[in-house]
């Protein structure tokens, strides 16, 4: 019998997470399957090196709906992101980082506030953050700045547990660190963006893939460039029928 089309589609970009793989899939898995909907969850495998692949196999032989989309080389979570949310064939697309640090019990309510029709894209908020003093620091300055630049109206840009209309993906194209700037990309396309706090754990293995550069001057690049491009009305525009 063939399986029901999925409703909702989780993605989840991962490089080098090994010892992160099976628990996160375990815990998602166990809160998607009691919303009683189909869903896939997409690995997006960034060309790992270590034991992620087999992992996302050890997953999928035990949750079917795991699935591994794997990239041949490396090529940055802003490319895995925007490769799986395009392969996803869910009504809602879900998405959170493959380091354990989202945690997936804060699925139902982010899509609640899209499913409700309030927003068209609901933000996690990581109101209680388990990371280092400077990290947390560097990161408050840093969406200030962006909030103030780019106006999306978010406190957390850097949260990657969300939910969204599977149309809202339309408004993302190839960019340095897209990741970072989903919620102004969709404001910048006309869509409804809104936040809800969420947990947030420490990292239980593996290393971060963000250095201090990465945290400030290439946002700040970018930033820039994407205001640029908001300015001169050179970003996708959302379907009046959307």
């Amino acid at each position: 019998m063939t399986a029901p089309a999925p409703q909702l589609s989780v993605v989840v970009p991962v490089y080098n997470e090994a010892g992160n793989i099976l628990p996160l899939a375990a815990s998602t898995v166990e809160v998607l399957r009691a919303l009683g909907r189909p869903f896939e969850m997409i690995l997006v495998n960034d060309g790992s090196t270590d034991g992620t692949g087999a992992e996302i196999a050890a997953a999928h032989a035990r949750w079917p709906e795991c699935v591994e989309l794997r990239l041949e080389k490396n090529s940055g979570q802003a490319v895995a992101l925007l490769t799986g949310l395009r392969a996803a064939r869910g009504d809602y697309l879900l998405m959170m980082d493959g380091d354990g640090q989202n945690d997936p019990r804060d699925f139902p309510a982010v899509l609640a506030l899209v499913e409700s029709g309030k927003f068209d894209l609901a933000c996690g908020w990581r109101v209680d953050r388990h990371d280092s003093t400077l990290r947390r620091i560097m990161s408050r300055v840093a969406n200030v700045v962006r909030g103030a630049f780019l106006q999306d109206h978010i406190h957390d840009s850097g949260c990657q547990l969300r939910a969204m209309r599977s149309e809202v993906r339309d408004a993302f194209f190839p960019m340095e660190l897209m990741q970072s700037f989903i919620p102004a990309l969709a404001v910048a396309a006309g869509y409804r963006v809104g936040e809800i706090p969420v947990r947030h754990h420490a990292r239980q293995h593996g290393l971060t893939k963000y250095g201090l550069g990465r945290l400030w001057w290439r946002p700040a690049v970018a930033m820039i460039g994407l205001r640029w491009k908001i300015w001169r009305g050179q970003t996708p525009q959302r379907n009046s029928r959307a």
